[in-house]
């Protein structure tokens, strides 16, 4: 566990041992089912979490449909960033799609991280950065290419297409089911 949050933090800057042994030592280990949630739409979020097995989505319902905006699988972190920066109750849902595996990590403890290691607000720094630039990424997308060019990037990410039930794939890329499986059929 300690080497993999050590390689997943460390792309992001230099950790001192000491400041690296506390940060890890902070993450908590959980299981959850599949299906569980670990955000409510409504709740602040005040965790990062940490995916070691499994996958996560983020996600939220309007009038009634549910629109999916990222999924985190293993070694990557998941965080609903505008309710875990502010402070604010989420507009969203964290939930697992499979049996998963996750690390978590209090905000507070980060606070209290950031006071006895200066570093460690350099390195989230950039992390905050690199999360922000992938939901730009994510948008611009939506409004920049259409659904089949969405689809044919996922096509080069086999993972997503094979774990991930259709019906949060139509989601995540802006179209229904039905649409989805006409851009499959049209692209055989």
């Amino acid at each position: 566990m300690k080497e993999v949050l050590k390689t997943f933090f460390e792309q992001y800057g230099k950790l001192s041992e000491d400041g690296l042994s506390e940060l890890t030592n902070k993450f908590i280990l959980k299981s959850v089912k599949k299906n569980e949630l670990l955000l409510f739409q409504g709740q602040v979020c005040n965790k990062i979490y940490f995916v070691t097995k499994g996958c996560l989505r983020l996600y939220y319902i309007a009038d009634d449909v549910e629109t999916t905006v990222w999924f985190s699988f293993e070694n990557n972190s998941a965080i609903e960033l505008s309710s875990f920066l502010s402070g604010l109750p989420s507009d969203y849902f964290i939930e697992a799609i499979e049996d998963s595996e996750i690390l978590s990590f209090q905000k507070s403890d980060l606070e209290n991280l950031y006071k006895n290691h200066p570093e460690m607000e350099s390195i989230f720094r950039v992390f905050w950065e690199d999360v922000i630039l992938t939901l730009l990424e994510r948008f611009t997308s939506l409004q920049k290419y259409s659904a089949e060019i969405r689809y044919r990037d996922l096509m080069n990410q086999p993972k997503y297409l094979q774990r991930i039930p259709q019906k949060y794939l139509a989601s995540y890329i802006g179209v229904t089911p039905t649409s989805l499986s006409r851009i499959k059929r049209n692209l055989k």
